[in-house]
């Protein structure tokens, strides 16, 4: 059974779990999240989002959209970050439908292409990225620079609402 990705805008009573969620995954404090997450929230415009998965009363993999993941390359935006699956649900096709669900969804919003900085070096072409450059992070590492384009909408998939405005 495959467990539905919700975006956070559409699932605001989930903010603080997931808050707390990344957090744990990613050693980053909450409160950098939280606030993230809250802008997201307001709708004010396309990017920051984020996205989670839910097993039951638990998270099973999430990730967001910022504009900048720390790097010194700020034309390159914006920037999909924090993807995490639980050990358990690895190897099951969830990163990948999450990645794929996120770039359809900012592809309805407008955004033509996304980015993402990891280490890994084979992970992400499996699902329709590109390595395109090295960038220096903010702890002065290099760090591998992917682009995806972003997706229509799924046919027969319902357009996200429009996220601007209230």
């Amino acid at each position: 059974m495959e467990h539905p990705i919700l975006p956070l805008r559409d699932a605001p009573a989930l903010a603080d779990e997931a808050a707390v969620w990344f957090s744990h995954c990613w050693g980053i404090p909450a409160e950098s999240y939280r606030e993230s997450i809250e802008q997201c929230l307001r709708r004010e415009a396309p990017v920051p989002q984020w996205y989670v998965v839910r097993d039951g009363g638990r998270l099973l993999a999430g990730a967001g959209v910022i504009a900048n993941d720390f790097h010194d390359r700020k034309d390159l935006t914006p920037n999909l970050c924090a993807l995490f699956v639980e050990p358990p649900w690895r190897g099951r096709g969830t990163a990948g439908r999450l990645l794929d669900f996120i770039r359809r969804d900012l592809g309805a919003m407008g955004i033509p292409r996304l980015y993402l900085v990891t280490d890994h070096t084979a992970f992400y072409e499996r699902y329709g990225w590109t390595f395109l450059t090295m960038v220096t992070g903010d702890d002065h590492l290099p760090e591998r620079m992917y682009t995806a384009p972003t997706l229509p909408p799924a046919s027969g998939a319902r357009v996200p609402p429009d996220t601007i405005g209230p």
